[in-house]
């Protein structure tokens, strides 16, 4: 158990990190820890999306996803070392956990929320692995996690029956279960203990992490309202479980799912993109082309959660266009951000032209 526990470290924590360094030149931030850990992950995720969707549709065994997922992990993992190397070669920081001025985070109050937030946020992991919630939805994509881990199929038998079935255009262009089959298998754990006991722990965390990154361009150089930022939002986690279908229901109790996964991790961090977008275009920055990378891989990855995603995506990103184009008069930016969804819509006619 320990050896797996460790495997599945590597896999959530230390090699998105290392990933993440690929989009060093994105932003400032693209020095800490946390934007590292999200934007390899979110990489991952979009390649994983671009390589499951077509061996879904030919009817390929999961064997074979693993061995080209693998292959296209070792790839990056390599790239990413050797880009560390050549800064590290050139004098430049290539990792940063803390601003050098934090402005109002020293001090007793501002101890005292930071403390507050991380105990907050260790009771909820706690929480999450200690109770398991009990969901319909599970009766599906965590058996469908199981089954593709045991049968070597994906989306080839019922997960209700166990009887073969037709492709379901709906789950399987978003075939998010089938990474938590991945992790299964490399890692040796059976599926539905990584959906429901590991999982939890990385995507609230990381929940956490896209929030915090949103705190540094909200509170810049003010460390003290970061942290009181952080509380509030552990605060309506812990108590916006209204209904089964709140936003904070889906994080604390069905992180597993995609659609969980969607409206706790890929939006917040497609708004928080689009935030660094605008005020790039606000202060007329250069935009560099690894940003754009960084979002084409948020829209993709809001495929692999759900069908609605490829709609969301473009939304979001269509919207954060038009306002830059009308406010700050830079018609040329609609271009690359179009580029960015085309992967979108490709997915969405594929769901049209399936179903």
């Amino acid at each position: 158990m320990c050896g797996q526990l460790f495997l599945l470290a590597l896999l959530l924590l230390a090699v998105p990190a290392v990933i993440g360094g690929l989009f060093y030149k994105v932003d400032k931030l693209a020095e800490n820890l946390f934007f590292r850990w999200a934007g390899g992950q979110f990489l991952l995720w979009a390649g994983f999306q671009l390589i499951c969707v077509p061996l879904i549709l030919k009817e390929e065994s999961f064997s074979r996803l693993v061995q080209l997922f693998s292959g296209y992990l070792a790839a990056l993992m390599l790239l990413a070392a050797a880009v560390e190397i050549q800064r590290l070669v050139k004098g430049k920081r290539v990792l940063r956990f803390s601003e050098k001025k934090t402005g109002g985070g020293k001090g007793v109050s501002g101890t005292l929320l930071w403390i507050l937030f991380w105990g907050v946020l260790l009771f909820q992991l706690l929480q999450a692995v200690r109770l398991s919630y009990a969901d319909t939805d599970d009766a599906f994509y965590v058996a469908i996690s199981s089954i593709t881990q045991e049968s070597d199929t994906m989306y080839q038998v019922l997960p209700y029956t166990g009887g073969a079935t037709q492709l379901d255009a709906r789950h399987g262009l978003a075939p998010f279960p089938i990474w938590i089959s991945f992790l299964g298998r490399l890692s040796g754990m059976p599926a539905v203990t990584v959906a429901k006991v590991v999982l939890p722990v990385a995507l609230i965390s990381m929940a956490y992490a896209v929030y915090y990154l949103f705190a540094r361009v909200l509170f810049p150089g003010k460390g003290r309202q970061r942290a009181l930022f952080l509380v509030f939002a552990e605060l309506l986690v812990l108590f916006g479980n209204q209904s089964i279908y709140t936003a904070e229901n889906f994080l604390i109790a069905r992180s597993r799912q995609g659609k969980a996964a969607l409206g706790s991790i890929v939006i917040p961090f497609l708004l928080f993109c689009l935030l660094l977008f605008l005020r790039k275009i606000q202060q007329k920055e250069r935009i560099p082309v690894s940003f754009y990378f960084l979002m084409g891989a948020v829209t993709v990855t809001g495929c692999l959660c759900s069908t609605l995603g490829a709609l969301l995506m473009c939304m979001a990103v269509g919207i954060a266009g038009l306002l830059g184009t009308v406010c700050y008069k830079r018609l040329q930016v609609l271009f690359p951000l179009a580029a960015c969804c085309v992967p979108c819509v490709v997915f969405a006619v594929l769901y049209l032209v399936i179903d």
